[in-house]
C-alpha cells in the first residue's frame, strides 16, 4: 500500500464524505460546475449566488438540520419510526379500508419510475399511456356512478363532496345559501364541507336520513347524502334525490365504488353529481392518502366540473389520440372566476385504481363485493345470535351492533383479537369489512362478539344493481399476469418520464425522486395503517410527522407547520384561511382585499376567492417585478381593507426581486400579512427563507422541491408554514385532537394529515441532504438555470433577468417573434421538442409566447447540453423557415411530432428528409423515442367531447 493511503480517523471521515447523498442527487459533478461557472465567469458558486440573490435577504449562517445521513442510515432510521406503529386489522370504515394492490400494480406502477415521475399530461402527444389509464379510470367511475362522465380523480371524499357543493351553488338560480347534509354524511366530510363553506357565507342544516320532508323545507342549493351511510345503512334515495330537485338543489352523493358493483347506482336515482373515494381499488390506506378521490356527473354540468378530464380526440393523421379537455374551466384563465382552485388530479392513484379495475374486470370486482357483504353478512348473525341487534337491517359491508353497556368490553375484546372497530356512540360498535379479511379472522370476530358466523339472506336484495358496468373490452382482456404486464409496458413505453430524459417545466421543479427515499412508502408498517387508528398505534407516524414539520419550519425560518394540505393549490386555500381566522381574532373581519400580481398562478386569484376575499390585481413593470408604484396606488385606493397580498418569490418571472423586504412591509404597514406561494422554493433553500424575505405564511410543494413523485399529475403535498402569530389559526380536524390546535378553523382535507403515507419521501430527502446539501442543492439549480440561459441567449431572447443580468433558478426565453419571422408558435416548437426526446418547458406561461424552463439540480451538465443542443438545431430550423429553405407550412415543426409509422411510410410527402425529421441530431439517433401520436387536435375533440374508453375499444377493434 503507497504510504498516501489514508490511515486515520479524518482520513476515514473524509472518504465516507464522498459517497454522501448530496453527490448523487445533484447532477453535475465538480469539473462539470467549473466548466458551467468559467462560461458565467464565476469563480465559485457563492460568487455565482452573491450576483443572484439579493443580499438584504441571503443568509450566511447553515440551516439548523441535523448533518446528512448515508442511504442505508435513513432507511434504518425510518425502519425505526415504523417499528413505533402498530399494525392491527382496522375495520373502522369512514371511507378507509384494507386492500391488496395486485402485486404485478405494485412493482410495475407504484415502483417503476416510468409511472410516478412522469408529469401532467399536457404535452398530449407524449402521455398517450397515463392519459389512456386515466381514461380507463374515468370509465370505471362514471359507470359505476350510473352517470354520464367522471373526471380524472380529486383529491380526496371530502373535498370533493365540497367540490360538488361549490359546483351546485355555480348553478343554482335561487339565492339559497343552504347546504342540507344527511346526518349519516362521513364527519369528516361534513367538517370539510363546513370549512369551505364558512367564508362564503353558506350555512349546514343537518337532516335525518331519509327525511325528505326536512330537505324541502330547508330550500337548499344543495343535498349531500352517503351510500351506504357513515354506519353502514343502505337506503333507497330516490325520495331525498327527488326532494332536493323539488327544492331547487342539486342532489351530491357521496358513494363506496365497491358497493356500487352490488347496489343500484346513485346516478339511477336521479343524483347529479356522485363523488368517493377509490382508495379501496389497490391503494393502501397509508393513515390518510394519498388517495384518488373520482367526482361523476350529468353531461349538462361538465363544464362546471373542477379538476381534469380526459378526452378522446384524433391526430393530425385522422387516428384517435386522448388530451385534457374542456381547457377552458382552468384556473389560470378563469382566475378570480374560478368556482374552484383545483388544477391538478391523483393520477398515480387513480391509474392504479384503474388498474385494478382492469386486472379484475367488473366480475372480478362483484366477486370481492360480495365477499365483503358476505363477511358482513356472518358478522350480524353473530351479533344476533349472541343477543345483540343490529342498528341496520340492510347494509353492504358495515354493521353496527348496538352493545349497551357492554360496547366498551366489546371494543377492548376486539382490540386485544388484533382488531380496530369503531366506537359510534355510547352503546354502538360498527365493524366495517373488507378484502383483506380472512376466514379465520371471522371466526375470531365472531368469537369476540359471542356468537357463531352465520349468515341471513342477502338485505341487500331489493336495491340489488340490475345495470351492467366496465363493459369495455379493455375491462376482459388481461387476466393473466402475462397479459397484464405487457399491457402495462405498453402504456408506459408511450410517455415521456424523468427515467427517459429532462422534463425542464418552469415553476414545476422535475427533479430527481431517488429510488432510497421511494422504498419505504410500501412497508406494512407505513402503507396500512388507518388515519383513525389509536393514537397509541401510531406513535411512529406521529414522530416522523413532527420531525418533518419542524425541519420544514426551520427551512422556511416559520414558527409552526401543518402537513394537512394534500395539493399546492390546497396549501394556498389553508394559508389564507389562517389569515382571514387572525384577522377575525382581532375584531378585523372587514379586510377582504387580497392583492395578487398580474404574474401569479391561476391557483392564487381562485384560492383567495374561495377564501371569501375580493382579488385586486397588481401590475408588473417592464423587468417583471411587481409595480410599486401600482402597489402603493391599490393599497391606498382600498385603506382599511388589505387582508392580504400573494406572491411568488423568485418571481414567476425566474427572477429575484430586489425590493421584496419593500413590498412585505408595506403590506404589513397596511395591516394585511404576506403569503408567499412557494412554488418556487427550490431556489430558496439555504440561501434565504419566506420568513427572510417578510412573509408571514407560506405554502411548501413537496413534490417539488422535497422530491415527492409528481405521478404524472399528483399526488403532492401542499403543507403551510406560518409565524407565530398565525400558528392558533392553523387546520384542525373534528377526530384526530393531535392534528392541529384547538383554536384551528376546521379541516381542509378528508384526513387529518393530508398525504400521510409518501412523508417518509421529503423526511428521507431532507435528512439524507443535510444543511450543506441542501444549500448545495439550490446553488446548483440556480447554477443550471443560468447555464441553460447562457447557452440559449444567443438564440432566443431571455425575458426577465435580475440586477445582475442574473436569472434564479429558471428562466424565460422568448418566441414571440417567431410568428412574423417564420409563421412559427410556440406550440411549434414544443411539438418539435418532441422529436428530440423532450418534454417541452412551461408553455405560454406567465407570459404567452414564451417558454419557461427550469432545469433543477439533478440534471448533468451533460443533459442541459443535450437539450440546449435540441433548442439550438430548432432555432436553426426556424431560421430555415424564414430563409425560405423549407416551407411556412410544410416543415418539420408545423408537422411535429413524427411518428414511426409516418416516417417509416411507403410514401413520404414533405419537402424535407426523413432523417430530418426523426433524427435531427446524433444523440436522438442512440436513443430515439417514438411519439405514439402526431399533434392532437384539441378542438376537434372539446366539440364531440367523449370522456370514455369505448371511442378507443372500437378502433383496436377494426385495426385487428
Amino acid at each position: 500500500m503507497p504510504d498516501t493511503a489514508p490511515q486515520t480517523i479524518d482520513d476515514f471521515t473524509a472518504l465516507l464524505a464522498e459517497e454522501r447523498f448530496a453527490l448523487r442527487h445533484i447532477g453535475p459533478g465538480p469539473a462539470e460546475r467549473a466548466a458551467m461557472l468559467r462560461a458565467l465567469g464565476a469563480a465559485d458558486l457563492d460568487a455565482l449566488i452573491a450576483r443572484t440573490v439579493p443580499e438584504t435577504i441571503r443568509s450566511a449562517a447553515p440551516l439548523d438540520l441535523p448533518a446528512a445521513l448515508t442511504e442505508g442510515e435513513i432507511l434504518d432510521d425510518l425502519r425505526r419510526y415504523a417499528a413505533d406503529n402498530e399494525v392491527k386489522r382496522s375495520l373502522i370504515g369512514l371511507g378507509y379500508h384494507g386492500t391488496v394492490t395486485p402485486p404485478v400494480i405494485l412493482r410495475n406502477v407504484l415502483e417503476n419510475p416510468g409511472w410516478y415521475t412522469a408529469y401532467t399530461p399536457y404535452q398530449a402527444e407524449i402521455a398517450q399511456g397515463r392519459l389512456e389509464a386515466l381514461l380507463n379510470f374515468q370509465t370505471m367511475m362514471a359507470e359505476l356512478a350510473g352517470l354520464d362522465l367522471a373526471n380524472a380523480s380529486l383529491l380526496d371524499e371530502g373535498t370533493a363532496a365540497a367540490e360538488g357543493v361549490s359546483l351546485a351553488h355555480a348553478v343554482h338560480k335561487g339565492g339559497s345559501t343552504v347546504i342540507a347534509v344527511a346526518a349519516d354524511l362521513h364527519p369528516q366530510s361534513r367538517a370539510v364541507i363546513a370549512t369551505r363553506a364558512a367564508p362564503l357565507g353558506w350555512t349546514l342544516e343537518d337532516v335525518a336520513p331519509g327525511d325528505a320532508g326536512a330537505i324541502e323545507q330547508a330550500k337548499p342549493f344543495a343535498v349531500v347524502l352517503q351510500y351506504p351511510g357513515t354506519t353502514g345503512a343502505v337506503r333507497d334515495l330516490s325520495d331525498e334525490i327527488a326532494a332536493a330537485h323539488r327544492a331547487g338543489a342539486l342532489a351530491i352523493v357521496a358513494a363506496d365504488p365497491l358497493a356500487l358493483t352490488l347496489l343500484r347506482p346513485p346516478g339511477e336515482m336521479g343524483a347529479d353529481i356522485v363523488v368517493g373515494s377509490a382508495q379501496r381499488f389497490g391503494v393502501p390506506m397509508g393513515f390518510g392518502g394519498p388517495h384518488a378521490a373520482y367526482f361523476a356527473t350529468r353531461d349538462s354540468l361538465k363544464r362546471h366540473m373542477a379538476g381534469r378530464l380526459v378526452g378522446v380526440s384524433v391526430d393530425a393523421a385522422g387516428s384517435p389520440a386522448l388530451r385534457l379537455a374542456l381547457q377552458t374551466r382552468e384556473q389560470h384563465i378563469r382566475r378570480e372566476k374560478a368556482t374552484s382552485n383545483i388544477c391538478t388530479a391523483q393520477v398515480l392513484l387513480a391509474v392504479i385504481a384503474g388498474f385494478y379495475g382492469v386486472w379484475h374486470g367488473p366480475e372480478g370486482l362483484a366477486r370481492i363485493a360480495r365477499r365483503v357483504h358476505l363477511a358482513a353478512r356472518l358478522l350480524a348473525g353473530a351479533a344476533r345470535a349472541a343477543g345483540l341487534s343490529i342498528r341496520h337491517d340492510v347494509f353492504f359491508d358495515t354493521i353496527a351492533i348496538e352493545a349497551g353497556a357492554g360496547a366498551d368490553s366489546l371494543m377492548q375484546r376486539a382490540l386485544g383479537a388484533g382488531f380496530n372497530l369503531r366506537r359510534v356512540d355510547d352503546g354502538c360498535v360498527a365493524i366495517a369489512l373488507d378484502e383483506t379479511v380472512t376466514a379465520a379472522e371471522i371466526a375470531t370476530l365472531a368469537g369476540v362478539i359471542g356468537g357463531a358466523a352465520d349468515a341471513a339472506a342477502s338485505p341487500l336484495d331489493a336495491l340489488g344493481r340490475q345495470s351492467a358496468f366496465m363493459v369495455e373490452p379493455v375491462f376482459h382482456a388481461h387476466r393473466s399476469e402475462h397479459a397484464m404486464l405487457r399491457y402495462l409496458k405498453q402504456l408506459e413505453d408511450k410517455d415521456v418520464a424523468l427515467n427517459r430524459s429532462m422534463i425542464p417545466l418552469g415553476s414545476c421543479t422535475m427533479k430527481l425522486n431517488a429510488t432510497a427515499e421511494m422504498i419505504p412508502i410500501t412497508w406494512r408498517a407505513f402503507a396500512d395503517i388507518h388515519p383513525f387508528a389509536p393514537m397509541e398505534q401510531t406513535r411512529g407516524y406521529r414522530a416522523l410527522i413532527t420531525r418533518l414539520s419542524e425541519d420544514l419550519a426551520r427551512i422556511t425560518g416559520f414558527a409552526a407547520v401543518s402537513l394537512q394540505p394534500n395539493s399546492g393549490a390546497q396549501g394556498e386555500y389553508a394559508g389564507l384561511l389562517a389569515i382571514r381566522a387572525f384577522h377575525a381574532a382581532r375584531e378585523e373581519g372587514h379586510r377582504d382585499i387580497c392583492l395578487i400580481p398580474s404574474s401569479a398562478h391561476g391557483t392564487n386569484p381562485a384560492s383567495a376567492t374561495m377564501a371569501g376575499y375580493r382579488v385586486v390585481v397588481i401590475g408588473c413593470d417592464r423587468a417583471g417585478n411587481i409595480d410599486l408604484a401600482d402597489l402603493e396606488a391599490k393599497i391606498a385606493a382600498h385603506a382599511g381593507k388589505i387582508a392580504a397580498l400573494m406572491i411568488t418569490y423568485p418571481s414567476t418571472h425566474g427572477v429575484f426581486e430586489a425590493s421584496v423586504r419593500d413590498i412585505c412591509a408595506r403590506v404589513h404597514a397596511a395591516g394585511g400579512q404576506v403569503y408567499m406561494d412557494g412554488a418556487n422554493m427550490n431556489a430558496q433553500v439555504g440561501l434565504t427563507s419566506p420568513a427572510a424575505i417578510g412573509a408571514d405564511v407560506c405554502h411548501l410543494n413537496l413534490h417539488k422541491t422535497f422530491c415527492i413523485p409528481h405521478g404524472g399529475g399528483g399526488p403532492g403535498v401542499g403543507p403551510i408554514a406560518v409565524a407565530a402569530h398565525l400558528a392558533p389559526h392553523l387546520p384542525n380536524h373534528p377526530l384526530r385532537p393531535d392534528a392541529g390546535p384547538s383554536t384551528g378553523y376546521g379541516p381542509v382535507s378528508a384526513a387529518p394529515f393530508g398525504s400521510a403515507s409518501i412523508l417518509p419521501i421529503p423526511y428521507a430527502y431532507i435528512r439524507m441532504m443535510g444543511p450543506d446539501g441542501l444549500r448545495e442543492a439550490t446553488a446548483v439549480a440556480i447554477l443550471n438555470a443560468n447555464y441553460i440561459a447562457h447557452r440559449l441567449a444567443p438564440h432566443y431572447p431571455i425575458l426577465y433577468t435580475g440586477a445582475n443580468g442574473m436569472v434564479a433558478h429558471e428562466c424565460i426565453i422568448d418566441c414571440r417573434h417567431f410568428q412574423a419571422e417564420a409563421g412559427i408558435l410556440v406550440e411549434d416548437i414544443a411539438k418539435r421538442l418532441q422529436d428530440y426526446g423532450f418534454h417541452a418547458p412551461t408553455m405560454s406561461w406567465p407570459v404567452p409566447g414564451t417558454l419557461m424552463i427550469e432545469p433543477t439540480e439533478s440534471e448533468t451538465k451533460a443533459e442541459l447540453d443535450r437539450f440546449c443542443d435540441a433548442m439550438i438545431a430548432i432555432r436553426g430550423e426556424i431560421a430555415d423557415v424564414a430563409a425560405g429553405a423549407l416551407d411556412r407550412v410544410d416543415n418539420p415543426l408545423k408537422n411535429a411530432p413524427h411518428t414511426a409509422a409516418e416516417v417509416m411510410a411507403a410514401t413520404w410527402t414533405h419537402g424535407y428528409g426523413r432523417d430530418r425529421a426523426a433524427f435531427p441530431l446524433p444523440h436522438v439517433r442512440a436513443a430515439k423515442y417514438w411519439p405514439p401520436v402526431k399533434r392532437v387536435d384539441n378542438v376537434y375533440g372539446d366539440r364531440n367531447l367523449v370522456c370514455s374508453c369505448a371511442p378507443l375499444s372500437a378502433y383496436a377493434e377494426a385495426a385487428d
